[in-house]
């Protein structure tokens, strides 16, 4: 039976997907990013081994609050799409054994054709595009975001529903070209439903801390609402400049 590496669970979910939500944290990640608050999820090898069956049990605890709110499970980490054949698994379970909904939180960072049976099981896809500059993507996460433009692509041309997911950092991503500039590449996206800009916060500091890891946004500010006001406007701006853009 296929087996995963999991980091955590959290049974009521409300920020990743709608409803009520199933949440399991997967260990291992690919990235690095300076503001990542589960650190503790990126080696692979951490966490506890678990099956399909062992999260099914647990998941069943729960059913009438994902039924009754239009909830179901998100599977998120680290990066889920590392262990795609589980997922794909459990996903395909639930649909099938409780009739819930099933949500990818990922950062795209994978082979498209790796995942193309995770996601034929995903009902909506939660993807996290930290920075559209190249440059500043490496600069931030360790990787560049080729292929997670590439992978964003391939859930457009899926038609695969999807929420954009961006996370606010002051002095970092927020200034008003890359957020035009990320609402421009939105723009030539097939099946966006959401755009989610997300404030930045220091509550995974203390994690860093326990892995003795310096921590690299020290000073960074988190930002207030004005300021994801400010985001959300520019990145609409750029989205809706883009149009009357030919698809790339």
């Amino acid at each position: 039976m296929t087996t995963a590496r999991i980091h955590s669970i959290d049974t009521f979910g409300t920020v990743d997907g709608p409803g009520i939500r199933f949440v399991l944290f997967l260990q291992g990640c690919a990235l690095a990013c300076q503001f990542c608050h589960n650190p503790d999820t990126w080696d692979p090898e951490k966490g506890r081994s678990a099956d399909v069956e062992e999260i099914l049990e647990e998941l069943e605890l729960y059913l009438p609050y994902y039924r009754s709110s239009g909830g179901g499970i998100t599977v998120t980490g680290g990066e889920p799409t590392l262990q795609a054949s589980f997922v794909a698994q459990l996903f395909r379970e639930c649909k099938r054994r409780f009739g819930l909904t099933t949500a990818l939180d990922t950062s795209g960072f994978c082979d498209p054709d790796h995942a193309e049976e995770l996601l034929e099981a995903t009902d909506l896809v939660l993807l996290d595009l930290k920075h559209i500059r190249r440059e500043k993507h490496i600069e931030l996460t360790g990787q560049p975001n080729d292929r997670i433009l590439r992978f964003a692509r391939r859930l457009s041309d899926r038609r695969q529903r999807m929420w954009i997911r961006h996370v606010l950092l002051p002095g970092i991503n927020d200034s008003a070209g890359d957020l035009m500039a990320l609402g421009a590449f939105i723009g030539t996206l097939n099946s966006v439903e959401e755009i989610e800009v997300i404030p930045y916060h220091r509550m995974g500091v203390y994690k860093w801390q326990q892995l003795g890891l310096a921590y690299p946004l020290e000073g960074v500010p988190q930002p207030g609402e004005s300021e994801v006001r400010r985001a959300q406007d520019f990145i609409e701006r750029g989205r809706k400049g883009s149009v009357d853009r030919p698809q790339p």
